[in-house]
């Protein structure tokens, strides 16, 4: 029996904050809780957080920088993709080895769904950015030995598979070139090993290129609605055609610049406007293909939300909404199980 309440989540960037912040030991203030960001593991249980999808991402090294108030200089030379890539990785194995029994890294669907009637913490890793692969894809193996189940081929700059979707608020997803040859041979791998390819970082271009190429769901794990929020890294009304003709999935992202119909990060942001992408993209899609991405620890949320704690909130807010209890089990977990299985095969 699940209980009611339990979410899975489609992106979070807690591994980077971690790496971040906690190098030495991520375990202890993961566990014990920590003062900043939207994440630990009291929260979690605080706010229903049952599992979900946890970034593996490369960060700029001036971002790093800015966060650890160092030089951009005296960083550049261990500014290593592959290096950082599998330091987080070696954080998010060290959180379930580490953990009691309190948290499991998960392979399948069922994995999964074994850990929400547990009451385990469910950890599926995902690439977010695939600078630390190299073209010919010979580190792809590892990573998936190592648990990769999901990656995001971009983030917001360039890379050696194509380029992201980068542009200015209001825009069009339509800010450039799309994948390139190692990019369109990065996509027929995922399928080969039916890892889920994440179209939420992927320019107008790559996007279609995706769909063309791809035989599995589309899905966009941490992405919402362009007709509501004019941002280039939204989904037009075309591109959420194709995600439905393919029973793909969208993860709605809570983060306050990719909600609002001005574009601005203020916190000061309704959860009504989670609803509303909520609402749109289940008339867009349907009522099986829509969930939660809620980008925590990666962007800035509603204050009324705050962080993970704030969940029961939300759920209130969807309720209020008329959205009867069975629909909000599909948009907390059964929704993504679905689409994770028909993509996993298990």
């Amino acid at each position: 029996m699940i209980n009611a309440g339990k979410f899975f989540d489609g992106h979070n960037d807690l591994l980077l904050r971690l790496w971040v912040n906690h190098a030495d030991d991520p375990v202890t203030p993961f566990f014990a809780g920590r003062e900043q960001g939207h994440l630990d593991f009291p929260r979690m249980r605080q706010g229903g957080f049952a599992g979900g999808l946890f970034a593996v991402f490369v960060p700029p090294v001036a971002w790093v920088a800015g966060e650890r108030k160092l030089e951009v200089s005296s960083l550049e030379a261990q500014h290593d993709a592959l290096a950082i890539a599998e330091a987080q990785i070696a954080i998010l194995h060290r959180l379930a080895d580490e953990s009691a029994g309190r948290a499991r890294v998960c392979r399948t669907a069922t994995d999964i769904e074994q850990c929400l009637q547990q009451d385990v913490l469910a950890l599926v890793m995902h690439i977010e950015g695939a600078e630390m692969l190299d073209a010919e894809l010979t580190l792809l193996d590892r990573f998936y030995q190592q648990g990769l189940r999901s990656i995001g081929p971009f983030w917001n700059l360039p890379n050696r598979f194509g380029v992201g979707v980068n542009g200015s608020f209001p825009g069009s997803p339509d800010t450039g070139d799309g994948m390139t040859a190692a990019g369109k041979a990065l996509i027929r791998a995922c399928n080969e090993k039916r890892l889920l390819i994440d179209l939420s970082h992927m320019n107008e271009k790559s996007f279609w290129q995706t769909a063309e190429l791809s035989d599995a769901p589309l899905v966009a794990t941490h992405s919402n609605a362009h007709a509501l929020c004019a941002q280039p890294r939204n989904l037009t009304n075309a591109q959420l055609d194709a995600i439905a003709a393919s029973d793909g999935f969208v993860g709605v992202n809570f983060g306050n610049a990719f909600l609002r119909a001005d574009g601005q990060r203020n916190a000061d942001t309704s959860l009504n406007e989670i609803v509303k992408h909520l609402c749109f993209l289940l008339d867009k899609l349907g009522e099986e293909r829509v969930g939660f991405g809620s980008d925590f620890d990666g962007i800035s949320v509603p204050e009324s939300l705050g962080d993970v704690t704030g969940m029961p909130a939300l759920f209130a807010a969807l309720a209020a909404a008329g959205i009867d209890d069975a629909l909000q089990e599909k948009l907390a977990w059964r929704n993504w199980l679905r689409v994770l299985k028909r993509t996993w095969g298990q």
